[in-house]
């Protein structure tokens, strides 16, 4: 069965979640001791395991918390638009944005994936999936509605997710890029992809 996690942490689970999803950013997955998390967060090795039986569960939950998030900002940004080009690129600047202002956490979520176990990451799968259909729901509308021009919808899905979670892996806060022109020049990207004209395309702010 997979562990549970919590949905609403107190202040001392905060702090370890927070600790962890630092140390697994820097040190990765198995570069990471329980007692490096523990020495971040304030607390004894053993304090570790009141809240969490093992490290793997720590990620899970970083994990679980981290996808659902990126599931909601998806759908709340494809509600703000009335058409599909709108749609996708009001996406993928969300999702872009949030992989840089947070891309210590996105980088954990995308490439520690192997060090859950199978139980956990069978639910993990599934919400990447939901991230995935969310995109290429609204890029089928607008092949269907014409707005887009794209041969094959499920290989321009992936190579539109693909672009936008890399940026979490090459991102640097010291570079003169700053994360909202880089969700701009996303999303722009994105709808070339979709075989949209980005320069016609009005959304909402």
């Amino acid at each position: 069965m997979a562990e549970p996690v919590e949905a609403h942490p107190s202040e001392a689970q905060r702090r370890l979640l927070d600790a962890a999803r630092d140390a697994f950013g820097a040190k990765g997955f198995h570069g990471t001791t329980t007692r490096d998390i523990a020495a971040a967060a304030g607390m004894s090795p053993a304090a570790v395991y009141v809240h969490h039986r093992t490290k793997e569960s720590l990620l899970f939950a970083i994990s679980l918390a981290g996808h659902q998030s990126s599931l909601a900002a998806l759908r709340a940004a494809a509600a703000q638009e009335d058409t599909p080009p709108g749609q996708l690129a009001s996406m993928i600047r969300t999702f872009v944005l949030g992989h840089t202002t947070d891309h210590t956490l996105a980088r954990v979520v995308n490439y520690e994936l192997a060090a859950l176990t199978p139980e956990h990451r069978v639910v993990i799968d599934a919400l990447r999936r939901d991230i995935q259909q969310t995109v290429r729901q609204v890029l089928e509308r607008g092949v269907a509605s014409r707005d887009f021009d794209c041969a094959d919808v499920g290989m321009t899905t992936n190579a539109i997710m693909g672009m936008s979670i890399d940026v979490a892996r090459w991102y640097d806060e010291r570079e003169s890029w700053k994360p909202a022109r880089i969700a701009e020049h996303s999303a722009r990207m994105a709808l070339r992809m979709a075989g949209s004209d980005p320069g016609v395309v009005r959304v909402r702010r």
